[in-house]
């Protein structure tokens, strides 16, 4: 017989959350979290691509309110969460939906586009069920994130030896790392490093900010 592998009793009974489905509504407030994380602060404009089934039924189960919840910074149970889009409006953020016809890879998926003055952030994200979510596309960076361990995002220069100097950071910091994914641009233009690792230690995060050639740092644990 298989053995079932569950990492929290959440993967059995599913997320505490406001909303009527844990994909439309917990996994969407996740994913908009996320992006505000990376993006570290709220942005100013917020044009929200959704796709299949999130095109289908983004408002009747609070898709809509669960990512705009996620950008200001809300859980999935925040009882503020019914309210986002008003909270939104009232903060200056302006948000635009627009449900696409085409196919994707996933049938919960979202594309965010966000700005604030000149900074802009690009995510596409997908709602796996039982409110885990998969970040597949930063910036026009493929990737798989899925956020179930720590994890560091660091968007860097592409120049010698950045690779090096994070790892050995986190070395000294007795981080062990379980796996890294590189991807870039271009040569010499904007890398980014996923690093998953064992431990959890946010403190490090601020010494790899401080680090030369490094455009943003984030940490999930």
């Amino acid at each position: 017989m298989e053995q079932l592998k569950y990492r929290s009793v959440f993967d059995i009974i599913g997320p505490v959350m406001v909303g009527p489905s844990s994909s439309h509504t917990a996994g969407a407030a996740r994913i908009g979290k996320v992006v505000r994380k990376i993006f570290g602060e709220q942005p100013d404009t917020v044009d929200i691509y959704l796709y299949e089934s999130f095109a289908k039924t983004y408002r009747g189960h609070g898709t809509d309110i669960a990512l705009v919840g996620g950008l200001l910074g809300m859980e999935p149970d925040d009882p503020q969460l019914a309210d986002s889009l008003k909270i939104a409006h009232e903060h200056g953020m302006e948000v635009l939906f627009v449900p696409k016809q085409e196919k994707a890879e996933h049938p919960n998926m979202v594309q965010l586009k966000i700005t604030k003055g000149t900074r802009k952030l690009t995510v596409t994200g997908k709602s796996i069920g039982g409110g885990n979510i998969q970040i597949s596309e930063l910036n026009g960076f493929k990737l798989s994130l899925s956020l179930g361990v720590p994890t560091f995002i660091v968007v860097h220069q592409d120049v010698p030896g950045m690779i090096a100097k994070v790892s050995q950071l986190l070395s000294e910091a007795a981080v062990n790392i379980g796996t890294m994914t590189v991807t870039r641009e271009s040569k010499g233009e904007k890398a980014i490093m996923i690093i998953e690792v064992d431990e959890r230690n946010e403190e490090i995060l601020e010494q790899i900010r401080a680090l030369p050639h490094i455009f943003s740092a984030t940490y999930f644990g």
